[in-house]
């Protein structure tokens, strides 16, 4: 029995190195800031990507992105009595992109991508949990969803299997006219 132990020890040790050699694709999960331009309003989120390699130089990538309720005041004032009242507004948005990525490879690759995708933006009073990203996942057909281009540019380093992706776009959204917003992220990739 401690043969067939010491057997599949020794086998798993020779085969995960080739496993992550193969450089399928990758993974990972960030944080996000998004600078909505329009309303000069800062959200800050959290999202996953999954990449896989088409070309030697090229992925096709997906990612999603949840950006968390960003409390501001509204000021009314009404014109019969001049009563001044403030509400707070829980204002929350979705990003889901698609498109290649190409880079360069080595371990520190710089990339350049163009995406295509959506963004919703919605008001959503209750609070921040894993029901409330997934009943605004489940509710886009119903919802405020606008197209978007996205361009951006940025930096992988690796080491190993494990490593570190920065990134910098604007997220170009189509709502009455074309709006840019900066979009920043940052955060760990595992190549497969």
């Amino acid at each position: 029995m401690k043969q067939i132990a010491w057997m599949v020890v020794v086998v798993f040790a020779l085969a995960v190195p080739n496993l992550f050699a193969q450089n399928h694709g990758e993974i990972g999960v960030f944080g996000h800031y998004f600078r909505n331009s329009p309303t000069r309003t800062n959200f800050g989120g959290l999202g996953a990507r999954v990449s896989f390699n088409a070309y030697k130089y090229v992925q096709l990538e997906a990612e999603m992105s949840y950006d968390f309720a960003s409390v501001f005041s509204e000021g009314f004032t009404s014109p019969t009595n001049g009563a001044v009242s403030f509400q707070q507004t829980s204002f929350r948005v979705l990003h889901g992109l698609f498109g290649p990525k190409i880079q360069r490879a080595g371990a520190v690759r710089p990339f350049v991508t163009v995406k295509g995708g959506f963004v919703d933006f919605r008001f959503d009073p209750r609070p921040v949990s894993f029901s409330t990203f997934t009943s605004t996942a489940g509710g886009l057909r119903s919802s405020n969803v606008n197209g978007v281009l996205y361009p951006g540019a940025g930096v992988e380093a690796y080491l190993g299997p494990i490593g570190l992706r920065f990134e910098v776009d604007d997220e170009i959204y189509f709502s009455g006219g074309a709006h840019n917003n900066l979009v920043v992220s940052f955060g760990p990739q595992i190549r497969f």
